[in-house]
């Protein structure tokens, strides 16, 4: 009499590890989606994805002649600086809004193709790294109207992309679990995520309140790094700028890393088999 194999515990850290190392293994599957879903979204479009750069442009430069006017900077500093954060911000917003919903969204996917659900965080991720890449035009227009002072370390951009694309992923798992069981928190992100763009220095320069002549200004302004978004803008930004890099910002997104990722190892071991049932 036969017997069929045992099947490995779906709660285990080798179906973990596997689904993981599946999804990331099905790049050609998740990378030609992630093209498609762009070419999708503006298929009727004359301009086409370009519309998300312009859209982002002009946002960009409206408030940049805002607040240039209000905190009484020069244009060539408020503008570059506000462009560039709307670059990042809209990377981390991306992935947090759409990880969200990353489950929800491909519940036809999940429940009739057999593959690992990280194929479609995989997914999420690279179509949001294309955005940021193709946002990235109007960062080198830009370069042309207002020259930075660049130097060597700008190649600091390649890794501290490569750390928010790292974190991006285990953000979209993570939300993407909880939010398929608890649907309410869906609309709770959003109104948070919108909230915490009002408090990262996007629009506005963290070092003008930080070098206030106002000690009450100053102190009050090292406030605002507990929030964790500020250190991830930083990193990229400041390269871009030309500005001088800082250990603390690259110290905090690492120890975010590495405790996020815990945080979903153990939430994607514990509740990943349990996803194609709520969706």
């Amino acid at each position: 009499m036969s017997t069929a194999p045992p099947r490995s515990d779906p709660r285990s850290w080798s179906r973990t590890a596997e689904d993981l190392a599946g999804g990331w293994g099905q790049r050609q599957l998740w990378g030609h989606l992630g093209w498609q879903d762009i070419k999708q979204r503006y298929r009727r479009s004359v301009l086409g994805p370009i519309w998300i750069t312009i859209s982002m442009a002009v946002t960009a430069i409206a408030l940049g002649i805002l607040y240039a006017g209000l905190f009484g900077n020069d244009l060539a500093v408020q503008l570059p600086y506000i462009l560039v954060g709307f670059i990042v911000w809209g990377f981390i917003s991306g992935c947090i809004l759409e990880g969200a919903d990353v489950f929800i969204a491909n519940e036809g996917l999940i429940k009739h193709l057999p593959s690992p659900l990280s194929v479609h965080v995989y997914r999420l991720v690279w179509r949001q790294t294309l955005l940021f890449a193709h946002n990235m035009i109007v960062y080198l227009i830009m370069l042309v109207i207002f020259p930075q002072p660049l130097h060597w370390t700008v190649v600091y951009v390649v890794p501290a992309v490569a750390l928010l694309m790292v974190n991006g992923v285990w953000v979209a798992l993570l939300l993407g679990i909880i939010t398929t069981r608890f649907r309410d928190l869906n609309p709770i992100t959003q109104s948070i995520v919108q909230l915490m763009f009002f408090l990262t220095p996007i629009v506005w320069i963290y070092e003008d309140f930080l070098n206030s002549a106002n000690p009450t200004i100053a102190e009050r302004a090292r406030l605002a790094e507990l929030n964790p978004f500020l250190h991830f803008v930083e990193i990229v930004r400041r390269p871009l700028l030309g500005q001088d890099q800082q250990l603390r910002y690259w110290v905090v997104v690492l120890a975010i890393t590495v405790i996020g990722w815990l945080v979903t190892l153990f939430v994607v071991r514990r509740y990943r088999s349990r996803v194609s049932y709520w969706v």
